[in-house]
């Protein structure tokens, strides 16, 4: 368990699942951390500032390098001007209600690999979506390394 933020919420790989707890949960924080994803470069798109700062964590702790997480469309844009990811985590509901179609179409006309997060999956069909990976909330360690480490491996063999 890893303690995040300034809110005493805390993140939690229980049953390796990426979860929140709160204060009252007291678990001794694990410094665990891994080269699974050495060398990534991950945007990471995720309005919930807690869950971002958990995911921010987690991929560190794998061993990516994470820009963000941007709240909104504006956020991810400016991160993107910025520097080019090898793959972005775009939640579908952003910040004011914004929804991030039109982000996701323009990291896939950059050629960037989008895995989609989204808490719901009551959402209309889109062509933009078209290439996305979508994955339900909570996403587990497992489910994000099984999506990003063929990208480290990918990216080693350029």
């Amino acid at each position: 368990m890893l303690q995040i933020g300034q809110y005493g919420f805390h993140f939690r790989r229980q049953n390796d699942a990426i979860s929140m707890s709160s204060p009252n949960d007291h678990e001794p924080p694990s410094a665990e951390s891994s080269d699974d994803l050495k060398g990534l470069e991950i945007l990471l798109v995720e309005d919930s500032w807690e869950l971002g700062d958990a995911m921010k964590d987690l991929l560190e702790l794998l061993g990516a390098e994470v820009a963000g997480p941007a709240a909104t469309t504006a956020e991810a844009e400016r991160l993107l001007s910025e520097h080019a990811p090898d793959v972005a985590l775009v939640d579908l509901h952003l910040r004011d209600g914004e929804l991030s179609h039109g982000l996701i179409a323009r990291l896939h006309e950059q050629g960037v690999p989008v895995i989609m997060l989204s808490g719901s999956f009551e959402f209309p069909p889109s062509p933009l979506l078209e290439g996305t990976t979508v994955l339900e909330k909570p996403v587990s360690e497992a489910q994000l390394l099984a999506h990003l480490s063929p990208l480290v491996t990918r990216k080693a063999t350029r």
